[in-house]
């Protein structure tokens, strides 16, 4: 019998979950709060075992065009003067000519339009109630529709409402990481193309990072803070004067960054954090990418770990005997991978936001010597799961 599921998000894991559990034979609705798929955005990579993903959902060739192919971060002092210009891959990891860096909303429209027209869309509206009964889950929409699931699957990011509705509240399982960012784009009329510009002081971090000639720059904020400022979470124009104070008076491109971010309209902020499950599914309701396992935008390995872990949940719940079953062999196959590329960003110190003058002056040193930067680091966790071969369903 055809089992129905409910995909909870579509950005990243969302889709790539409703895909393969297409492929393997199931009835699969998506859901997005948002009205449409979400264009545009930073960019964001694809390497190691995630590669292997996109291969077989014969996305490679899609994926390969839309590559943005940064090829050098330029580290600059408080003052604006260069210190190290270094070949990407020694800094985020990867290797060159076969890893992916696409915008993200590149990736999200491949992903929704290889399924388009076989999975049913449901935009604009989201899950109002879930209730388990054991055999089945009944879900009430926030549109008024209800309907009846064998499965659920949360895939609906950091701040996920599915975990909500089967864990609780969020804040047991949210570790935050001590810091902030804010990302937005401003015009592309610096000259810029193909790289990326890293400014610092101790616990700040600001970022231009450019793509192909002309075309908006992604910019970046980022700061150390020891309490979350969870205030202005929803309140954007404190949001916006939190940011402008943290680097007023800085030196190089902040102030136009900052001048930038304060007329965005897709500034988006949030805490750099992590969730720490102690299961990742509950009865019949199960979690995939950030709202199970978000290792933080620092880590770079958001993406690539969402689509390993749709891959891994669509082909145990195809191969095993029962979603109880099928649940179990999915977290014991990818959590130790999970956990490796959550460990990227759990030392303290980064190359991107080092905190202390000491921790700065480091990383300066660091930036002589490709194996002292965190691009090994970076490959090593990417490649530390071979993916399963699930077969397909006829």
């Amino acid at each position: 019998m055809t089992r129905r599921v409910l995909v909870s998000g579509a950005s990243i894991a969302g889709p790539a979950v409703a895909y393969w559990l297409d492929r393997y034979g199931f009835d699969v609705t998506v859901v997005e709060r948002a009205p449409a798929v979400r264009g545009g955005g930073y960019a964001i990579d694809i390497r190691g075992t995630a590669l292997g993903v996109v291969e077989r959902m014969g996305l490679l060739p899609r994926l390969r065009d839309a590559h943005v192919d940064s090829q050098k971060v330029s580290f600059v002092d408080p003052g604006g003067e260069v210190i190290a210009a270094i070949p990407a891959q020694d800094v985020v990891g990867g290797t060159e000519g076969v890893d992916l860096e696409v915008r993200r909303g590149d990736l999200a429209d491949a992903l929704v339009d290889v399924i388009r027209d076989r999975v049913e869309f449901l935009f604009g509206d989201s899950v109002a109630v879930l209730h388990d009964d054991g055999d089945r889950v009944e879900v009430a929409f926030d549109s008024g529709r209800t309907r009846t699931y064998d499965l659920v699957i949360g895939a609906d990011g950091l701040h996920s409402s599915t975990r909500a509705h089967v864990f609780g509240p969020e804040k047991p399982f949210h570790r935050y990481l001590g810091c902030c960012f804010a990302g937005f784009t401003l015009p592309g009329d610096l000259g810029l193309a193909h790289e990326a510009f890293i400014w610092n002081v101790p616990g700040k971090a600001a970022v231009l990072n450019a793509h192909e000639p002309g075309t908006p720059v992604h910019g970046f904020l980022v700061f150390v803070r020891d309490e979350p400022p969870f205030y202005v979470l929803r309140d954007p124009a404190a949001l916006r004067d939190l940011v402008a104070a943290e680097f007023a008076g800085a030196g190089w491109e902040v102030p136009r960054l900052v001048a930038a971010m304060r007329e965005a309209d897709d500034l988006f902020f949030d805490l750099v954090s992590q969730i720490h499950l102690p299961a990742w599914s509950r009865g019949r309701v199960a979690l995939v990418g950030d709202a199970a396992y978000a290792p933080s935008f620092m880590s770079g390995q958001g993406s690539s770990i969402a689509l390993v872990g749709a891959y891994v949940l669509a082909g145990e719940l195809a191969v095993r005997d029962g979603h109880a079953a099928a649940f179990d062999a999915y977290e014991k196959t990818a959590r130790e991978f999970v956990e490796t590329n959550q460990a990227l960003v759990m030392g303290g110190g980064s190359a991107l936001l080092p905190r202390t003058r000491e921790e700065l002056d480091a990383r300066n040193a660091a930036l002589r010597d490709p194996e002292l930067l965190p691009g090994k680091q970076v490959s090593a966790a990417s490649l530390s799961l071979a993916l399963p071969d699930y077969g397909l369903a006829e």
